[in-house]
């Protein structure tokens, strides 16, 4: 076996809970990288903000439901509404183009995103759905209304405005 240098903790006292046969105590290390010193939280790593939990879900879900299937030249089935937000949102939350979304991690291309975000739009399902998402985050006074930025570099100035 190994010897550890004395001062060094081993992996098995850092990540597990360790019975010292010398004290004869309970030793629970810390979680995380002994380099960094930092802690993660007891309930593991975060989620990833572009994930979206089960409760959301069933709210959102009857505003972004896919159309009925064809029954006659079906075509391809469609991947779910929800691995479709999931994409838009990591889209979003990280800056990335459409092209470079990563199918590694479960997500749609970035075409097929797109694509569901603009049949959303044009359904009237995008506009209701962020409603219905600021209703709720200002009924529970989780929005900041004095942070309010309003982006108008779609507007077109005229001649001689000001």
């Amino acid at each position: 076996m190994r010897r550890v240098p004395a001062g060094h903790a081993t992996c098995l006292e850092l990540n597990s809970e360790w019975r010292d046969p010398r004290a004869g105590r309970e030793w629970v290390g810390m979680r995380g990288s002994p380099r960094s010193g930092k802690r993660r939280s007891p309930g593991g790593p975060r989620r990833s903000p572009w994930r979206i939990d089960d409760q959301l879900w069933l709210r959102l879900e009857p505003l972004l439901r896919a159309p009925p299937r064809r029954t006659r030249n079906a075509g391809r089935k469609r991947l779910s509404p929800r691995s479709c937000l999931e994409g838009i949102l990591y889209l979003l939350y990280t800056g990335v183009r459409y092209v470079d979304l990563p199918r590694e991690l479960g997500f749609p291309s970035g075409e097929t995103c797109r694509r569901r975000l603009h049949e959303w739009i044009e359904r009237g399902a995008w506009p209701r759905a962020l409603s219905l998402l600021v209703g709720e985050l200002d009924g529970s006074g989780r929005l900041d209304w004095s942070r309010l930025v309003v982006d108008a570099s779609i507007v077109d100035a005229k001649k001689g405005a000001t």
